[in-house]
């Protein structure tokens, strides 16, 4: 009994915080792979570089931080540009910017880049379940949206028939 009171908190909890699966990521992991950049650009090779960023990219929007989201979308967005990136490289892109923009709260944008993600690879099952989370928000959010609006009306008309109440 007890587990399913607890299950039961934990579903509201995580209606209420988002309690999506995509994982977060420390500050000392961003500092490490920052370090890892930095060293690269000192005469390693074009590919290990590419590797380096792309784990900076990942740490950046994975992290809690929102100045970090914004630093690992605006390098992934500069990234894109390059026309060199094969498929499965534009496909893990499209999917980091998708949970960047995730985290920063711009879900119709991630939408719009986890379905570019899945035009590449159909049947990705990271990207499938970054769609179900983003779906998810929108979803929530429209709930709580009506559920604000319904109490705003409730609390206007229940002004109104008191005025009505007190005048008579």
């Amino acid at each position: 009994m007890d587990v399913k009171i607890g299950k039961f908190f934990e579903s509201i909890g995580d209606f209420f915080t988002g309690g999506d699966q995509i994982p977060w990521c420390d500050s000392d992991i961003v500092a490490d792979c920052e370090r890892e950049v930095a060293e690269a650009e000192k005469g390693s090779s074009d590919e290990l570089k590419s590797e380096c960023i792309m784990r900076l990219s990942w740490a950046l929007v994975h992290s809690r931080r929102p100045e970090d989201i914004q630093r690992g979308i605006a390098m992934l967005e500069a990234s894109l540009g390059g026309s060199s990136s094969s498929p499965l490289q534009m496909r893990e892109k499209l999917y980091l910017l998708a949970v960047g923009y995730y985290r920063s709260g711009d879900f119709p944008r991630s939408r719009q880049l986890v379905d570019r993600c899945l035009e590449i690879a159909p049947d990705w099952r990271q990207a499938l379940s970054l769609k179900k989370t983003i779906e998810e928000k929108i979803t929530k959010d429209g709930v709580i949206g009506i559920g604000i609006a319904a109490t705003a009306v409730g609390v206007l008309v229940g002004g109104i028939a008191a005025a009505l109440a007190r005048k008579n």
